[in-house]
């Protein structure tokens, strides 16, 4: 009998690429669990986004609770459900007096390129180095840009989220002056 690789348990931390990779067979099932997964099927972020992004970060990409995206891929993968702690939807915390729209000193609508292939996160990043102190810089995405902001916190960038209908994300980032 040969040796077979054991495929690892799906966990919020699970990165796509990853769970791709050893479940390619569970496509399928995460393109069904939201619409905004249908931005797998585009190259660029599969490449890029995916091999980063958590299942609990897709989780609110999508807008799906994380019991239920994890419990219905570990179903489908023949694995027992699991417990996902209490998750709160952070995109419905009240708005931070630093993401004032007022404050906003450039918009990027990044849905046309996401819409022909491409990533957004270059401009996003030239644009976060012109921003200066106290100015806010607004993303516009058809779906949560969880990655990104999980980037943005790395770099020392705040950001918070507010979602305006089935496919428009407004993300506001400032410089974390407390890190500085």
């Amino acid at each position: 009998m040969g040796a077979e690789t054991a495929r690892p348990p799906i966990a919020p931390e699970t990165t796509v690429g990853s769970l791709l990779a050893h479940y390619p067979e569970l496509e399928a099932s995460l393109l069904a669990l939201s619409p905004a997964y249908g931005a797998l099927k585009n190259p660029v972020l599969r490449r890029t986004v995916a091999k980063v992004a958590t299942l609990r970060q897709v989780a609110k990409v999508g807008n799906v609770p994380l019991p239920t995206l994890i419990n219905r891929l570990r179903a489908d993968a023949g694995q027992a459900p699991a417990s996902c702690g209490d998750e709160a939807d952070e995109t419905a915390l009240e708005r931070p007096d630093w993401a004032d729209p007022a404050l906003v000193a450039r918009t990027y609508d990044a849905r046309p390129v996401i819409d022909a292939g491409g990533h957004p996160m270059p401009q996003v990043m030239r644009d976060w180095a012109g921003l200066r102190p106290g100015e806010v810089y607004e993303l516009v995405t058809p779906f949560l840009p969880e990655p990104l902001v999980a980037l943005a916190a790395e770099k020392g960038y705040r950001a918070w989220s507010v979602r305006e209908g089935s496919d428009l994300v407004r993300t506001y980032f400032a410089r974390d002056e407390t890190r500085r």
